[in-house]
């Protein structure tokens, strides 16, 4: 067993010069994360296996440099929204918006300097459920052509049950687009594929998507579908059925959503290890995403080649597009209003 930690280094330096730091979170157990201030980026998940045995079940990088660089989201905070923007406009009470475009025709995960490219404010405590990190981050009005001056807390919370609680408050002077969520890519073997991960979702809807990625904003069934994972099935199972350019899921669920605290949406299980992860989230929906367009040019930490389906994402948040879909949940944030969401990442094995 090891002590309840939290400690801090030096990680680098930004472009511009700002200092960069890293957070280490032990739990009681031995559990560990490591978090920098650069992109809120979780840089590192060690978690036991069914024999107590420790391994990093995310990818990234050993040092700042790749991460300061063109990576696809590794461990990073994204917003201001999370996912596409159709072509990157909205309108918004009367008023037209022209956000920074950066996966042609859309903006995607908040434009060329979302808040993975930034280096938030941090304070590390240990607090009753475990040792935390508090990052806060100002984004200005007409930062990345959204309006209004936001600011934005995220604790990460490692507790003595081995969870990884990510809890994101938001408020803002003017009405503006918001969705925020944690771009991790599990595996958690530790290394190789991810195409026998046994997936279960507690979604029976889905938003389907054209061929730019961006909802149709219909809301259709997953009876039927290959993206049926009400019973666990694995990733690899029905890829081909899946299709895509590149082959995959990249796809948004729609979740149970009682409001209050968060509830169980998923659970993964990997058969060599006996890792299980958990997710609950007040969220209104999930992204699965299994890597597809990870393509053996990022070498990551320890060496490791990433190649497609190396790693998959959870990614709790609003719907895609949902500034320019009305049905959907709104993801609207108005003076006066508190944007709260959590989800947690529950790490067990069998």
């Amino acid at each position: 067993m090891s002590s309840v930690s939290l400690s801090k280094s030096p990680f680098g330096r930004a472009a511009d010069g700002t200092a960069v730091e890293l957070y280490t979170l032990t739990n009681a157990a031995g559990m560990s994360a490591k978090i920098t201030t650069w992109g809120g980026i979780v840089t590192e998940l060690h978690t036991p296996d069914r024999g107590g045995n420790l391994a990093d079940v995310v990818l990234g990088f050993d040092r700042l440099d790749p991460y300061l660089g063109t990576h696809p989201y590794f461990g990073a905070l994204v917003g201001r929204f999370a996912n596409r923007i159709a072509k990157g406009h909205f309108k918004l009470d009367g008023k037209d918006y022209t956000l920074a475009v950066n996966d042609k025709p859309n903006s995607l995960h908040g434009g060329l300097k979302g808040f993975d490219k930034r280096v938030w404010l941090a304070e590390g405590r240990i607090g009753d459920r475990g040792p935390a990190l508090d990052l806060s981050y100002v984004s200005h009005d007409g930062e990345e052509g959204y309006p209004g001056t936001l600011t934005v807390h995220v604790s990460y919370t490692l507790t003595a049950a081995n969870e990884l609680e990510i809890a994101y408050r938001a408020s803002t002077d003017q009405a503006t687009p918001l969705n925020l969520t944690n771009h991790s890519y599990f595996n958690l073997a530790g290394h190789g594929l991810v195409l026998d991960h046994e997936v279960w979702l507690a979604a029976e809807q889905y938003t389907p998507v054209n061929a730019e990625l961006i909802p149709t904003g219909q809301i259709a069934s997953v009876i039927g579908t290959p993206l049926d994972f009400r019973t666990p099935t694995a990733i690899g199972k029905r890829l081909k059925e899946v299709g895509g350019n590149p082959v995959g899921y990249d796809h948004n669920f729609v979740l149970p959503h009682p409001g209050g605290d968060p509830v169980l949406i998923a659970r993964v299980w990997e058969p060599t290890t006996g890792r299980v992860m958990e997710v609950e989230t007040t969220q209104p929906g999930v992204q699965l995403y299994t890597g597809n367009f990870l393509d053996g040019s990022l070498t990551g930490k320890g060496g490791e080649v990433y190649k497609q389906h190396s790693g998959f994402c959870l990614e709790t948040q609003h719907f895609p597009d949902s500034p320019n879909q009305p049905t959907f949940p709104s993801a609207i944030l108005r003076p006066g209003e508190t944007f709260a969401q959590t989800t947690v990442y529950r790490f067990t094995a069998r």
